[in-house]
């Protein structure tokens, strides 16, 4: 088979399998994609990306994907619009600022920002959750400050690495705002979804995009996306969060061993 061809259908693996989990549990995708993306090509003899080409792609496949998942999500009625509303605006003013500043910072600058985040997230989602599970979504209330500073702020992270850090709002809003496990998740894909628009806008801009590579993940992100969160909405509360916990845990475990090392 064509080396080109090949390296394609790698690719569009990653993003197929990454998008599956991440419609599944509510976020983008990028805690699993920038770990394959960056590890994964050149383990199978392919050129490995750099950071900033890494953030590039998980941008622009992250709002496919988030898309994609809202949508399968939108009928269950979990999608709380001034969570979205109150987040989702913040977040895309600080995503886009990150994602296009990131263009003056080194590879392992991003990489050190990606596990600095990916740590708060996995230390949150050992946290106990305070949210009440069932009831009438729509009269949910929240900490509107706290929403909003903490959607700014990570907002500029994740537009950094090109995330739209659906992986640490999820744990936010379970653990700070104690928000229901299900409207958590079918409202970080909207917010991430809003998010990435600001990372992908600044990521172009900044000129780190790589098309062929997003043309591969965002196929594989319409396809399997929408199939994890139909897959999401069946499952036990406990074990979508266990799902979530083990995946950030593997993570940071990874990057931070490499940066240490």
């Amino acid at each position: 088979m064509d080396l080109d061809i090949m390296w394609i259908l790698v690719l569009f693996a990653i993003g197929f399998v990454g998008s599956l989990i991440s419609g599944m549990v509510g976020i983008g995708g990028a805690i699993i994609k920038y770990p394959m993306l960056l590890y994964i090509p050149p383990a199978l003899g392919f050129l490995a990306f750099t950071a900033q080409e890494v953030a590039a792609v998980s941008a622009i496949q992250v709002f496919f994907a988030t898309l994609s998942g809202m949508f399968a999500y939108r009928k269950g009625g979990f999608i709380n619009t001034k969570l979205v509303l109150f987040m989702g605006i913040p977040i895309v003013i600080g995503s886009f600022l990150g994602g296009y500043g990131s263009k003056f910072l080194p590879d392992s600058a991003i990489n050190i920002t990606y596990a600095v985040m990916a740590l708060a997230a996995a230390v949150m989602m050992f946290l106990p959750k305070k949210g009440v599970e069932g009831g009438d979504y729509r009269k949910l209330t929240f900490n509107r400050r706290l929403a909003s500073v903490s959607a700014v702020v990570v907002g500029i992270l994740s537009g950094v690495v090109g995330a739209a850090g659906a992986f640490i709002t999820v744990p936010i809003m379970l653990v700070l705002l104690k928000i229901p496990t299900r409207v958590a998740i079918a409202s970080s894909l909207a917010i991430t979804f809003i998010s990435s628009i600001g990372t992908t806008a600044g990521k172009i801009m900044g000129g780190h995009m790589l098309w062929i590579p997003s043309v591969a993940m965002v196929i594989a992100s319409i396809i399997a996306s929408p199939i994890g969160a139909k897959a999401g909405k069946k499952m036990n509360i406990k074990a979508l969060q266990w799902i979530l916990a083990s995946l950030i845990t593997t993570t940071v475990i990874k990057i931070w061993f490499d940066i240490l090392s």
